[in-house]
C-alpha cells in the first residue's frame, strides 16, 4: 500500500509485499465532449490563469446509480466511470488531461522549477550492494539515464560490468528491472522485469558468469518471491494465482506449466504468502499474511535437503510473525505479547512456540526490522520516528549501536550470516541517501557510495514537534525548512503524512521537499496514528472504526502549524499518496476551509467498493468493508467520495493516478475528480492528471518524473501565491 518503499525496513518478505488513449469512435457518445474541446483550446490558447480564477472543467454525464447498504440508499453519480477501458472513459481522460495540461503547463516559475527538479533527479545513482561470493551486485543509473540497470563487481573495488540495461527494451523507456535473486555463488541470477508502474512482473534468469540469458518461461504475474535452491537445480517462487497465492517449484529447463505447486492450497487471493531459502539451501521458510499489513501472520518450515514435510511454526495466533534462518537457529520478530516488538529464537529441530526463548526483549522503541548477518543480530528501531540501528550477539546480547549521522532513516543492515561485512542505507529530508560499508566485528564503517546531489544540506535545519490530538493524544510531527525563516504566518507549507498499515513515516530524502525549502517554504511531515512509529497500539489505533483517528491528526498538525505561526491557511498545501491519498480525500471533505492545495495522488477514495477491484481485499483488515453492516457505519461516515458537498469552496486539487497503478484502482480518482468538478464552488481548480503508464510501484523514466515533479510542485506553489524563485 505504501508510495515510498519504507517497507523495505522489514526485510525482503515484507518488502516485496506491500511500502506509479484511445480513438474517438461514436458520435453518439461523442456529443458531450465537443462543446469542452472548444473551450479546452480557448483555455490553451489564453494567458496564465489566476489562482482562484479558472476557466470550467469539461462536463462529465452522470448516470446515478443508486446501491442499498443496508437499507441505506447511497447514490454514486459516476459509477460509469470505472470502466477503465471503454471508449467513453478513455475520451474523458484524454479530455481532463488537456483541460489540466492547458493550465499547469503555463503556470509562472515552471522553467526556474524544472531546471532545479532536474539538477536534483538527474544525478548518478547507486542502490545498496548485496555480495554473493566475493561479487557486488547493485543498481546503477548515471546521470543522463531514464533507468537503473543492473551491475555487479568482482570484489569491493573492482570494475562496474554491466549485466542488464533496459533502455533499450522501451521506447519511451518505462520498462525497469530490478534484482529478485542472486545464487549463493554468484554465478546465476533472477532479474524481475517489469512494464510501467504495474506490480505485475516477470522473472529472468541470467548466467553471470557466461554474461548471458537463460532461456525460461515464467507467467507475467504479481510475485511475492523468488530464490535459487541451494543446488541451482531450479528456483522456488511466490505469486498470485487465480484462486490465490501460491509457492511454485520450477526446475531448470522444464516448462513452467510444469511447475508444482509445493504450498498454498486452499488461501484465497486477499492472503499473501512468500518463501526463502536459508543461505544455506537447507531449509525453506513460508509466511502467510492475512492482509497487506500483516497483523496476522502464519510460518512455515520444510527441510530441502531431506525433502521433509511442511511443518508448522506457528499459526493460529493473531499476531505479526517475521522468521529469518541463521545457522541453526530461527529467529522470530514479533508483536505477540509485545505491542512494539520483540526477537525469539528456536532451534531448526525445535520451530514450535513452545520452544521459543525471548533473546532481544520489548523495549521502549519500536523494532521495525531484523537482518541476521555476521553471525550477530541486526536489529533496526524506530524511536520517536527516527531510525537506530543495533547490534546484538546470537544470544540477545548486546554489542554496539550503529551511529547515524542525523534524524533520519536507516535501511539494514544487509549481508550474509557467514560474512560480518554489510551494508545500510541512511537518508534524512534534505540528507540525499547514502550506502555506507560497515564491519560488523570492529564497528568500522566507510561510504561505499554517496551520490553527488547539488543540495547544501547544512543550510535547512529539522526538529520534532509534537502537538496534542482531538482526543488528547500526543503526536509527533517533523517540520524542516531553510534557517533563518522568518516564522511569522507568512511561509507556505507542504504537509504530508501516511497514517496507515503498520509503515513509519521517518525522514526520508525528497528532491520536491528540497525545493519547497529552497523557495522559503517549510516542510512537515506528522506521524499520525494507524503508522508503525509506536508499535502495534499505535496502529491499531488508527485503523476500523478508529480511521478517523488519522484524519483527526493530521487536521491538527495543520492547526498546529498555522497556530504556532509558521503558516495559514491560505498558505498550506498537503500531499499524500495511496493510504495516504484516502487522508487527503478525508481532508478535503472534512475541513475544506483549512487548505488552499491538495496533492492527492494514487488515492482510495469510495470506500464502500473500495474492496471490489484489483488486490483491494488484501486491505481489508485495515479498513474493514461495506459488506458488514457494522463497518458500512463507520466507514460511510468517512469515505470521501461520499461527502462531497455541492456548492461548497474547496481547495484547489490536482488528483494523480495512472493507468498502470494495478494496486488501488484508478477509478478512484476519476469518479471523485468528476464529482468534485461538479460539486465545488466557482473558485479554485479540481485537476486530474492521469498518465496511462504510471502505477503504484513507480518505474517512471527519470525526464517523466521531472516532469511530473515540476506540475506538481508548480500547481502548490501557485495555490498558496508564491512565485518560484
Amino acid at each position: 500500500m505504501t508510495t515510498k518503499n519504507t517497507v523495505c525496513r522489514r526485510s525482503k518478505i515484507f518488502a516485496r509485499n506491500l511500502i506509479y488513449l484511445s480513438a474517438l469512435t461514436a458520435a453518439a457518445w461523442l456529443a458531450p465532449f465537443v462543446g469542452q474541446l472548444t473551450t479546452r483550446a480557448a483555455a490553451q490558447n489564453g494567458a496564465i490563469p489566476d489562482a482562484m480564477h479558472v476557466p470550467p472543467p469539461p462536463v462529465t454525464r452522470t448516470d446515478n446509480v443508486v446501491d442499498d447498504y443496508f437499507g441505506t440508499k447511497v447514490t454514486d453519480p459516476y459509477r460509469w466511470l470505472e470502466d477503465q477501458n471503454s471508449p467513453e472513459t478513455r475520451a474523458w481522460i484524454e479530455a481532463q488531461n488537456t483541460y489540466t495540461d492547458s493550465i499547469v503547463k503555463k503556470l509562472p516559475g515552471r522553467d526556474a522549477i524544472s531546471g532545479r527538479v532536474s539538477q536534483l533527479l538527474k544525478v548518478d545513482q547507486v542502490g545498496l550492494p548485496m555480495e554473493r561470493n566475493g561479487r557486488y551486485f547493485f543498481t546503477k543509473r548515471a546521470a543522463a539515464e531514464d533507468q537503473s540497470k543492473l551491475y555487479f563487481r568482482q570484489g569491493p573495488t573492482g570494475k562496474d560490468e554491466l549485466l542488464v540495461d533496459p533502455l533499450p527494451m522501451s521506447a519511451d523507456h518505462s520498462t525497469t528491472v530490478n534484482f529478485g535473486e542472486v545464487s549463493r555463488d554468484g554465478s546465476l541470477m533472477i532479474y524481475m522485469l517489469r512494464q510501467g508502474g504495474a506490480d505485475e512482473e516477470v522473472p529472468h534468469l541470467f548466467n553471470v558468469d557466461q554474461r548471458r540469458e537463460i532461456t525460461e518461461e515464467f507467467p507475467k504475474a504479481r510475485y511475492f518471491s523468488t530464490d535459487f535452491s541451494g543446488d541451482k537445480s531450479g528456483v522456488y517462487y511466490s505469486r498470485q494465482t487465480e484462486k490465490g497465492p501460491r509457492v511454485f517449484w520450477h526446475k531448470l529447463g522444464t516448462p513452467s506449466s510444469e511447475d508444482k505447486i509445493i504450498f498454498g492450497e486452499g488461501y484465497g487471493p486477499e492472503k499473501i504468502i512468500s518463501s526463502s531459502v536459508s543461505e544455506d539451501g537447507q531449509n525453506l521458510l513460508i509466511h502467510v499474511l492475512y492482509g497487506a499489513s500483516g497483523d496476522k501472520v502464519e510460518v512455515y518450515i520444510k527441510n530441502l535437503a531431506k525433502d521433509g514435510p511442511i511443518v508448522t511454526v506457528v499459526n493460529g495466533v493473531d499476531a505479526r510473525f517475521q522468521a529469518s534462518i541463521g545457522g541453526q537457529k530461527i529467529y522470530i520478530q514479533t508483536n505477540w505479547d509485545a505491542p512494539l516488538e520483540k526477537i525469539m529464537a528456536t532451534d531448526i529441530a525445535t520451530p514450535g512456540r513452545d520452544h521459543w526463548k525471548t533473546v532481544v526483549p520489548e523495549s521502549k522503541a519500536h523494532i521495525e526490522g531484523l537482518s541476521l548477518v555476521g553471525g550477530k543480530l541486526s536489529v533496526l528501531y524506530s524511536r520517536n520516528a527516527s531510525s537506530e540501528l543495533q547490534v546484538f550477539d546470537a544470544t540477545g546480547k548486546p554489542v554496539r549501536e550503529v551511529a547515524m549521522p542525523a534524524i533520519g532513516t536507516a535501511l539494514g543492515l544487509f549481508g550474509q550470516w557467514a560474512s560480518s561485512e554489510t551494508f545500510y542505507y541512511f537518508a534524512s529530508y534534505f540528507v540525499p541517501g547514502t550506502v555506507y560499508r560497515y564491519d560488523l566485528n570492529t564497528g568500522a564503517q566507510s561510504v561505499w557510495y554517496k551520490p553527488d546531489v547539488p543540495v547544501k544540506s547544512d543550510e535547512f535545519e529539522v526538529r520534532q514537534v509534537w502537538f496534542n490530538s482531538k482526543d488528547g493524544t500526543r503526536v509527533p510531527m517533523f517540520v524542516a525548512h531553510k534557517k533563518g525563516l522568518k516564522l511569522d504566518g507568512s511561509a507556505p507549507a507542504l504537509l504530508t503524512g501516511y497514517g496507515g498499515f503498520n509503515v513509519s513515516e521517518t525522514p526520508f530524502f525528497s528532491s520536491s521537499a528540497v525545493v519547497w525549502m529552497e523557495q522559503g517554504g517549510i516542510f512537515a511531515d506528522a506521524n499520525m496514528r494507524g503508522g508503525g512509529e509506536f508499535g502495534e497500539k499505535w496502529h491499531q489505533a488508527g485503523m476500523y472504526e478508529k480511521k478517523q483517528n488519522v484524519f483527526d491528526d493530521f487536521i491538527a498538525a495543520a492547526e498546529w502549524l498555522i497556530a504556532s505561526h509558521y503558516t495559514s491557511p491560505a498558505k498550506l498545501a498537503i500531499r499524500g499518496g495511496s493510504n495516504g491519498g484516502l487522508l487527503m480525500g478525508a481532508m478535503i471533505t472534512q475541513r475544506p476551509d483549512l487548505f488552499a492545495a491538495v496533492l492527492c495522488q494514487f488515492p482510495l477514495l469510495d470506500m464502500l467498493r473500495y474492496q471490489n477491484f484489483l488486490v483491494a481485499r488484501y486491505w481489508i483488515p485495515e479498513y474493514g468493508s461495506s459488506e458488514n453492516a457494522d463497518e458500512f457505519k463507520y466507514i460511510y461516515a468517512y469515505s470521501p467520495y461520499q461527502h462531497v458537498k455541492a456548492g461548497t469552496k474547496y481547495p484547489a486539487v490536482m488528483f494523480v493516478t495512472g493507468d498502470s497503478d494495478t494496486r488501488v484502482a484508478p477509478l478512484h480518482a476519476r469518479k471523485m475528480a468528476a464529482l468534485m468538478q461538479a460539486s465545488a464552488a466557482p473558485g479554485r481548480p479540481i485537476l486530474l492528471k492521469y498518465d496511462t503508464k504510471s502505477g503504484h510501484s513507480g518505474g517512471d523514466p527519470v525526464t517523466k518524473t521531472v516532469e511530473d515533479v515540476t506540475d506538481e510542485l508548480s500547481f502548490l506553489l501557485w495555490q498558496v501565491g508564491a512565485t518560484p524563485k
